[in-house]
């Protein structure tokens, strides 16, 4: 599997002012793999793959120096510590985090000269749900003004919620990346299909026609699967789609669970009451967030913080609305109005009980649910690479922008269309009152360029996004 995030941790390691490193994001959206596969590529070429299964953890990885190197401290290594499996590495921790002494306990651990490497780069620190060892976590910053040659690379799934703890964070000394599930075109390269993935890096490419129905089923089942690793890698392997289903039903399950271990106590129940009400929410007429929905005469400060918490954890995105299209948009937003997405399309279709082999027939799957997959799928394209988005809504009319985004200086409307319906009549709207320089309505129909707007098929959105 290909992780477009490779990139940035490339970019990362190559920084003359580096600092450690925190990869955040919901669950099982593939962190410790991104974190072992870098480590493969840059460092010593033993980290454990994808397909191989995971390593006891009665032992931590690691990769011992070469015997026959005549300076075995220049040879590039990684040590692999989750702090969730080996409780014991929290002891480590305990008392003085000056970096000398947490190396010297850590080359005892593990059986590497790590002490050595104080001032090289040779080796690789990755520490694995940190957000069990808080004290890990605030060591980091002491690494960055100590140790600031020796890379780290932290991961936890809910330090969007420890960020709120009691515990110190150490703001300003370390780095941030956001993983999300696997976009469109890292599903293409998942299923082998990396030549139609390059094809719709230019959304005009004349030769994008030829193969439309191909792109089209293959979007299909991508809004079916959605981008979870582990998800995708079981369909590519057994092409079933029920197994699909059985994964996601017990991954959304999962995250129930994790309610109950990791939320305050007394804000557990109005947490799942406002992620069992994702689908009814999104499926209204009007999908504006209705806290009235939840419980007859519920307010917004009975549920914000349930829904920070989730937000927190990786687990949904809001999309608020703005009054007019400014720069900043964030300027302009109204942060008491907003819809709230998933943070995979695969997964919602699966709480919303949607069935796969229906939905991948005919144009049903952009008929159910009032074309709410197509949105998410949008809203999750624009995640993934970091694109702020918001939408724009007329009051006193029923004019609404799906979408609206900021690229350098310029405010750009999107208008989602589930099928290949050709009317937009609130873009024509947004369009008179603001005259914006690029107007996009993303449908199925084929690629083509308007007077006033520039039509993206919904598969070849992401690659319009990258490159615009």
């Amino acid at each position: 599997m290909k992780r477009a995030a490779i990139t940035k941790l490339l970019e990362w390691n190559q920084k003359p002012d580096r600092k450690p490193l925190i990869i955040q994001g919901a669950r099982q959206v593939g962190k410790t793999w991104l974190m072992k596969e870098f480590a493969r590529l840059e460092y010593d070429g033993q980290a454990e793959k994808p397909q191989q299964p995971q390593q006891t953890p009665q032992q931590p990885q690691q990769t011992q120096p070469s015997p026959t190197n005549s300076q075995p401290h220049t040879q590039k290594q990684h040590l692999y510590l989750n702090f969730e499996a080996r409780k014991d590495l929290h002891a480590i921790f305990e008392g003085s985090l000056d970096p000398d002494r947490i190396l010297q306990a850590l080359s005892i651990y593990s059986g590497l000269d790590l002490r050595q490497n104080l001032h090289s780069q040779t080796t690789l620190l990755l520490f694995d749900e940190i957000q069990e060892c808080p004290r890990a976590l605030t060591a980091l910053k002491y690494f960055q003004e100590q140790a600031p040659h020796i890379p780290i690379i932290a991961a936890g799934s809910l330090l969007g919620v420890s960020m709120h703890s009691e515990h110190s964070f150490p703001v300003g000394k370390v780095e941030y990346f956001r993983l999300h599930p696997l976009n469109f075109p890292e599903f293409l390269d998942a299923m082998g299909q990396s030549a139609l993935r390059e094809l719709l890096q230019n959304p005009a490419d004349p030769l994008i026609p030829t193969f439309r129905d191909r792109l089209i089923q293959h979007l299909r089942t991508y809004l079916v699967t959605g981008g979870m690793p582990e998800v995708v890698a079981d369909y590519q392997k057994y092409q079933d789609i029920n197994r699909v289903r059985e994964i996601q039903n017990r991954i959304n399950l999962s995250y129930e669970q994790d309610f109950s271990k990791h939320a305050p106590p007394r804000e557990i129940p109005r947490i799942r009451m406002v992620w069992q009400s994702i689908v009814s929410q999104l499926a209204k007429e009007n999908s504006k967030y209705m806290y009235g929905l939840l419980r007859q005469g519920a307010r917004a400060k009975d549920f914000e913080l349930a829904l920070t918490w989730l937000q927190d954890a990786g687990l949904i995105h809001k999309l608020h609305r703005i009054s007019k299209p400014g720069i900043p948009l964030s300027s302009y937003a109204d942060w008491s109005d907003f819809k709230v997405f998933l943070h995979d399309v695969g997964l919602l279709g699966a709480m919303a009980g949607l069935s796969p082999e229906i939905l991948l027939k005919g144009n049903q799957l952009f008929e159910e649910f009032k074309g709410i997959l197509t949105e998410q799928y949008v809203i999750q394209q624009l995640k993934s690479l970091d694109i702020p988005a918001f939408y724009w809504s007329r009051t006193g009319s029923n004019a609404e922008i799906d979408v609206v985004i900021q690229r350098d200086h310029e405010v750009i409307p999107i208008e989602v269309k589930a099928a290949e319906n050709l009317r937009a009549k609130s873009l024509r709207v947004y369009h008179e009152l603001y005259q914006p320089e690029t107007c996009i309505r993303t449908s199925l129909s084929g690629y083509r360029e308007q007077e006033w707007m520039v039509n993206v098929p919904l598969y070849a959105l992401p690659g319009w996004l990258d490159n615009s």
